[in-house]
Parts: C-alpha cells; structure tokens; sequence
C-alpha cells in the first residue's frame, strides 16, 4: 500500500479552508494525510484551532526569526521535518518566500476570491477584490485556485468557481456568495492536483 500524501497548510486567520480539507482528509473524502499548520500570527483562531485538536502547529514569523530570511529558512524546515508533498495556503497574508517557493516548486496552492488572471496581484485581497469587480461592472465573479509562482497571483489556475454578479450587490453579499463556492473548489481542486501528480 502506498503512503498517502501529505498536505501542510499555512494560515494567517481563521484558517477555514485548512480545517475544511482536513476534515476531508479524516472523513476519507480526500486521499491524503494532514502534515502540520504553519501560521504567522500566533493569536490567530487557526493556531488554537490546532492546539485544541491535537492537530501539529507552529507559529514562525519574522519576529520569531528575526527577518524574513530566516522565517523563510525555518518555514521550509518545519514542512520538511512533517514529510510535506503539497502546501496549502488559507487565507495566508505573507509573501511566500524564494527557499520555500524553491522546495516545493508547483506544489504550492493558493486559493483567490476572484477569476483570474482578472483581480490579481499586489493589493488586492479580500474585500478589495470584490470592490474591484463592482467597481469594474463585472457581470461574474468567483473564485480561482491556482499553483503559487514568484509572480503575485500569476500562477497556472487548477480550477475555478463562477458567481453571477447581481443588481443591487455589496461588497459584503459578493463576498458571502464567493465565499460560499470556495470549500468545494479547494477540495476538488487539491483533488485534481493529486490526480495529475501520480
């Protein structure tokens, strides 16, 4: 029987779509196993999260490591040590890091609330991006999973979801309706990228 790949997260908040998948994973919905939560915000929901769960976590950030080179360094250990195959960005609010990026080269994902390559890149991130499409007088939205590049969301996208853009819509009921899709796509997006690597 072969040994299951792991799939590490990395988190800055909340951490909803790590829990998400590692429920999949314990369920048996997704054929992988949980390696270990990195987070950059030890007062983050997602850290106690884990610590109440029994669940490997590790708060690393450039204060711990004095810079981001060294967080970078250890960010990359610590996945290492967890025999990491894919890393799962939620809702992740650092750069990723040149060592990191390097390790685990197309094995990095990320999940973003709009349909790229439209809405990407520097700044634009939760609800900026859903004012950005109001703004713009877009007839759909969405969200979009994608492998991470150097490039701010600039790698090549797994899979997306598509929401219609509504009369009357807010930033707030834009967001629900993205947000909504977002689980599902991330499950069946990480399913995919497991299909195409073995």
């Amino acid at each position: 029987m072969s040994q299951l790949p792991v799939i590490s997260f990395l988190a800055s908040h909340g951490g909803s779509s790590a829990r998400y998948l590692i429920a999949a994973m314990e369920g048996g919905v997704l054929n992988a196993a949980p390696g270990i939560v990195v987070t950059n915000n030890r007062d983050s929901a997602i850290f106690h999260w884990c610590l109440d769960n029994n669940l490997p976590v590790r708060h690393i950030s450039s204060k711990t490591h004095r810079g981001a080179d060294n967080a970078d360094d250890a960010i990359c250990d610590v996945l290492r040590e967890a025999g990491t195959d894919i890393v799962v960005c939620s809702g992740y609010m650092k750069v990723i890091g040149p060592r990191l990026l390097t390790a685990f080269a197309g094995c990095i994902l990320n999940i973003h609330p709009a349909l790229l390559p439209k809405h990407g890149g520097k700044g634009m991130y939760g609800d900026f991006v859903h004012a950005a499409v109001l703004a713009n007088g877009e007839s759909e939205s969405g969200a979009s999973v994608h492998i991470v590049s150097a490039g701010i969301d600039e790698g090549p996208v797994l899979l997306q979801s598509k929401v219609a853009v509504v009369p009357g819509d807010t930033v707030e009921s834009l967001r629900q309706r993205v947000q909504a899709t977002e689980p599902s796509l991330y499950l069946a997006a990480v399913n995919k990228f497991l299909a195409g690597s073995r």
